[in-house]
């Protein structure tokens, strides 16, 4: 077809089946948009409209994209891809049991060097009992969903207060803004500061 053995993009939500059904296709699913020249895809509603305003851009230069911008009360152009809209998923940890109520715990508590001995212990369960409930409920390593919450907890601070970076590496358990921005961008494919930017009172 049209695609094939080309690069494109789609909404997040359906990459995997689009990949399952077009597996000649190089996709992206971290993009907004793909241009390969004569075929430009995009990945959803929103991204459409930057895809649009990347074309004009082209056609037309830049004063005229941020003068159609403008119009249409959107950002001229956005930094960073789908990944930071991909909605991370939050354990239901309140069942309970004493390894639920851990978890939940845990989630509160992101600021302490939590380490899996520390919460088997407060669950009153041995180091490998603890795991082995671990991967059933949450499908992925500890350090896996450490990492997801911190990232959960720090989006949601950026979105809704002012406080700098650094105080809020420290708040979600990062030993450095550095660290916060290292695995952000690793995880969102942005920074810190452009999620803010992008997000604050959306």
């Amino acid at each position: 077809g049209l695609l094939e053995s080309r690069p494109a993009t789609t909404h997040w939500r359906w990459a995997p089946d689009f990949q399952q059904r077009y597996p000649s296709v190089r996709m992206d699913r971290d993009v907004l948009y793909v241009d390969d020249g004569d075929v430009v895809t995009s990945a959803g509603t929103a991204a459409s409209i930057d895809c649009c305003l990347h074309l004009v851009r082209q056609k037309w230069g830049a004063e005229i994209a941020n003068s159609v911008a403008r119009l249409l009360v959107v950002p001229p152009h956005r930094q960073g891809g789908q990944a930071q809209y991909v909605e991370l998923p939050v354990q239901n940890t309140r069942r309970g049991d004493s390894f639920s109520m851990t978890l939940s715990w845990a989630t509160e508590n992101l600021h302490q060097p939590l380490t899996i001995d520390l919460l088997a212990d407060r669950a009153c369960m041995s180091r490998r009992s603890f795991t082995r409930r671990f991967q059933q409920t949450t499908g992925e390593s500890f350090s896996r969903w450490l990492l997801d919450q911190r990232i959960i907890v720090a989006q949601r601070f950026l979105e809704k207060t002012d406080q700098p970076i650094d105080l809020i590496a420290s708040q979600v358990g990062f030993a450095s803004a550095t660290s916060l921005r290292r695995h952000f961008l690793k995880s969102l494919k942005t920074s810190p500061s452009r999620y803010r930017k992008e997000f604050r009172g959306v």
